[in-house]
């Protein structure tokens, strides 16, 4: 498939609505990125097989108004700065403490069947 941008426009004036625009786009079928410019109030979806009907059709839905403004193909590699990433180490904080056989005590009663305890 090819990746394409689709860009577009939205009531997107408070945080709330750019956050349900964002989960909106975040998780329909072939997205790969999103984006929102709050000045323009535009959202930007890059990915491949994205169906824009389908995604303006959700947004008007939760948001009330949603225009595309334009739908273009995504050529060769962005000029982006790859994030660098680091693998994540993970250590136990669990300590492992030796392990002892069990002892075994044997406790001799010094008075047996002597005492007449009216509990037993």
């Amino acid at each position: 498939m090819v990746q394409q941008k689709i860009v577009m426009k939205g009531h997107l004036s408070s945080e709330k609505l750019r956050t349900k625009a964002l989960k909106i786009a975040a998780v329909a079928k072939g997205v790969s990125k999103v984006s929102i410019d709050a000045e323009k109030e535009q959202l930007e979806v890059i990915g491949d097989g994205v169906d824009s009907m389908r995604l303006t059709m959700s947004l008007r839905k939760k948001l009330g108004h949603a225009t595309i403004l334009s739908v273009e193909e995504v050529k060769g590699k962005t000029d982006e700065k790859k994030p660098t990433t680091y693998p994540i180490t993970w250590t136990s904080s669990y300590i492992q403490y030796p392990q002892h056989p069990p002892h075994h005590h044997i406790v001799h009663d010094q008075y047996p069947q002597e005492t007449n305890c009216s509990i037993m």
